[in-house]
């Protein structure tokens, strides 16, 4: 029985915030959980070791089930992006130390491979369309079979998704929140013609997909879907706020472009109707923020009955840790759809080295046994924390709307 004599939280900031569990075992074995919380790292940080951590010493690091069930259920305030965050750190740690005494990758643990590699899409960006179709060709040259497509809206300062860097973006870019200006009159505008442009450029070989980032009513989203349909995207993604599940019913009625959300839900119950009336195509939910991999894998399984394939997040706000254990999931569920990749920079890789990697379009985790993923204590301890927080939006006339 590998029982628990340890569960640190190791705050560090290479190029950006990561929050990362590392809990400890009396053979010496040790397993990595991500908890960051892009924004609000430290209240995870915070409830991982003033809550978590003492609950844990002493405990049999196998009844991963047991303890999922322990923190979800004996915590009384359920759910919640913090407290199902800092489940995931635990949980994937947990995984990990399974994989490593077993001698076997995580995937192999889930039922093995279901598949030779995870598709994963990378982002084309741009301040211009043009900008944005070079930057897609380069990804397409590189093996890419999908990419997500932004690019500057005319008329605005500043537009989701669109970097100063061909492969890297951090939109947590400021000691205090950022504020930009939107309008959706612009933007309904900007995005057929990146999308004619892209599909005369890139020809009909590779998948197009594109983010509206929550910030469309649904009627919106349902014309920007009928206006999308002649160049087939793969999808859109995060059409409107789902707190209010039924608003993709008024967005089915009017377009047949496939739909993506679910980077921001926390549970299964967050996806609960989109997924029995199928409203949505594809479930975003991450490993970090919907409870680990015992939680996401129910998700995907409840998916799978309602034909809706995962297609998890994974910008930069998840550490390669995360990104591991994401890419042994999408390895492992029948019903994988396809992968956020984002690169991490240089620093982040040195601090988490990992096994996992990237060829023909396709990644890997690795058959290293567990996650594939370390981190180096001591070069973490180099990169302070600093805050660091989102962006908010505001409408042309200054009222407050969804970043």
């Amino acid at each position: 029985m590998p029982r628990i004599t340890a569960a640190r939280v190791i705050v560090t900031s290479p190029g950006r915030n990561f929050v990362t569990l590392k809990i400890e075992t009396e053979a010496g074995i040790y397993g990595l959980g991500d908890a960051t919380l892009n924004g609000r790292e430290l209240a995870v940080a915070s409830y991982l070791a003033d809550h978590v951590a003492p609950c844990l010493i002493g405990r049999d690091a196998h009844r991963i089930e047991d303890i999922w069930q322990f923190l979800y259920k004996g915590a009384y305030w359920r759910r919640g992006p913090v407290t199902m965050s800092a489940i995931a750190a635990v949980d994937t740690a947990l995984w990990d130390i399974k994989g490593k005494i077993a001698g076997l990758p995580v995937y192999q643990l889930l039922g093995g491979a279901s598949r030779e590699g995870v598709m994963v899409y990378g982002h084309a960006n741009g301040r211009t369309i043009e900008e944005t179709i070079d930057n897609a060709l380069h990804y397409q040259e590189q093996g890419y079979k999908a990419i997500r497509l932004q690019s500057g809206v005319p008329g605005l300062a500043s537009t989701y998704g669109v970097s100063k860097d061909r492969y890297f973006y951090e939109p947590a870019d400021a000691d205090l929140p950022t504020e930009n200006v939107w309008s959706s009159e612009k933007y309904l505008r900007s995005v057929p013609p990146l999308f004619e442009a892209a599909r005369e450029a890139l020809g009909w070989d590779v998948h197009l997909l594109h983010d509206i980032h929550h910030r469309l009513t649904p009627i919106e989203a349902g014309r920007l879907g009928k206006d999308l349909e002649p160049y087939r995207p793969f999808w859109l993604e995060d059409a409107t706020p789902a707190e209010n599940q039924a608003n993709f019913r008024l967005i089915r009625q009017h377009t047949t472009t496939p739909l993506a959300v679910g980077e921001v839900f926390n549970s299964i119950w967050d996806a609960k109707q989109l997924i029995e009336e199928q409203l949505i195509d594809y479930i975003r939910a991450t490993v970090v923020h919907a409870g680990g991999l015992t939680h996401l894998r129910r998700i995907a399984s409840f998916a799978d009955l309602h034909n809706v394939r995962t297609g998890c997040h994974g910008a930069t706000d998840l550490s390669p840790v995360c990104m591991a254990a994401a890419l042994h999931f999408g390895l492992s569920v029948p019903n994988f759809g396809i992968q956020e990749y984002m690169r991490h920079t240089a620093e982040t890789d040195a601090v988490f080295p990992h096994a996992y990697g990237f060829a023909d379009g396709l990644m890997h985790p690795g058959d290293q046994p567990g996650l594939g993923v370390d981190i180096d204590e001591e070069l973490a301890a180099r990169y302070e924390y600093k805050r660091a927080y989102l962006p908010v939006n505001r409408l042309q006339d200054g009222t407050m709307t969804n970043w």
